[in-house]
Formats: structure tokens, sequence, C-alpha cells
């Protein structure tokens, strides 16, 4: 007998709330659902569900306080949806903590990739277990080779730089992952360096020169537009 998921539903709207519980339960999730961050916060301690799906807008506070109170205690994986579409909102939550970010409305499919996506995170250590048994992670043609501080493509050295190699090298530890542009300049170049998202962009067009077959249709590194960047899950 397998052992099924279980997902807490945190949102206010019953439509939206019956909407995710019908889709998880379809597809293999047992599914608790609350509609304010006080019943939520309860539910969390007494039912230790394996993931959380959370509104921003609850009635008797703001999601992100139910977000900051569980990353107190607990790598608990979070997919905060929300109507707030500003960036801010969604660099806010990530940096806070949360694993993912969709916006409504939001497709049946993308809503349970991305629940996958964040299960799977809390299964696997960091570095992933591939990296930690081989040293190397591997996503289509493209591997990164953590000992030797390579990026292969096609078992070919990309020629990164410096910089370029950390960049690419971070994102493949968190593969999958939404990292913000904020975590990836404070991981890189430490806390006191400059929030400029340029240096960023700079050397992200040149690494997808040196990886990607269409620069402007990457296959391994994707763009969330105003928020940060994503590494292709491994194989």
């Amino acid at each position: 007998m397998n052992i099924k998921d279980k997902v807490l539903i945190i949102e206010d709207e019953q439509s939206i709330s019956n909407f995710i519980s019908t889709i998880l339960a379809a597809n293999g999730y047992d599914t608790l659902a609350v509609r304010s961050g006080a019943e939520a916060l309860a539910m969390i301690s007494s039912h230790c569900p394996d993931l959380i799906v959370l509104d921003l807008g609850l009635p008797d506070m703001d999601g992100m306080e139910v977000l900051r109170s569980v990353r107190k205690w607990s790598n608990l994986p979070v997919v905060v949806v929300s109507a707030r579409q500003h960036e801010r909102d969604k660099v806010d939550a990530l940096d806070c903590g949360a694993d993912d970010y969709l916006v409504k409305p939001f497709g049946t499919a993308e809503l349970l990739a991305r629940i996958r996506t964040a299960i799977r995170h809390t299964r696997t250590t960091l570095p992933g277990d591939e990296i930690a048994r081989s040293g190397k992670f591997t996503t289509g043609e493209l591997t990164i080779d953590y000992d030797k501080h390579q990026v292969l493509l096609r078992g070919e050295n990309a020629r990164l730089t410096v910089n370029e190699y950390k960049i690419v090298a971070l994102l493949g530890k968190y593969a999958g992952k939404v990292l913000t542009y904020d975590f990836i300049i404070r991981e890189l170049w430490g806390p006191k360096a400059r929030t400029d998202n340029q240096i960023l962009r700079v050397n992200m067009a040149n690494i997808r020169r040196k990886i990607e077959k269409d620069p402007g249709r990457p296959e391994y590194i994707f763009t969330e537009v105003g928020v940060g960047y994503r590494m292709r899950e491994g194989d």
C-alpha cells in the first residue's frame, strides 16, 4: 500500500479550495483544507502535512505571517498561490522561504508540477543525492562537475569564467527551485554585496551563449521575470 503525500490547502475562497482539493485528490494526494491563518497554524502542528499550498490573502492575517511562522521551525515545502502579481510580492515570498509562487489563475498541470518538485526537494539534501554521490549534476546534455569546477556540454568544457561557473553551480544545487536575484548575489558575493541585478544579467547572457542552442529559448536556465533564475531539474 502506497502512503499518500498529505497537502494542507490554506485558502479562504471555498471554490478555489475545492478546485485544488479535487485536482490533488484525483492525482493521489491526501488533502486538508482550512480558511484562515489561525486554523492553518494549528493544523500544521497537529497534522504534519508533507506540503502546504498557501494563499496570501487570508481573512485574519497575511499569508506571509503564516510562512514566516512555519520557517522559524520547519523546512516544510510551501507553494504560494496568490492573486498578487507584483514582482516584489513574489520576491518577498521566495526570500521568506516559499519554495514556489504561482499567480492565480494557474493551470492544473503547472500546479501539479510545482508540487511534485517542491516535495522532491524535501526528500533529498543539498547538494542533491547525485551531487553528493558523484560530484556531478546532469540535466540533458549539460553536466556540472563540482570536483573539477567545470560545466560540460555534450562532454566538452563550456569554458565558463569563474563567476559564470559559480552562478551555474549554485543553480544546479537548487535545480527546479527559483532563486531570487538577491539570494544569488548574497550567496556568491556575500551579504554586503550591492544588490545590482545587472551583473547577473550580463553573466547570464554570456552563460546562455555558451550552453544554450538558442539563447532566446533556453533549455537549461529559465528566467522568472523580475524575480530570479531556475535551473532545469536533473535527469
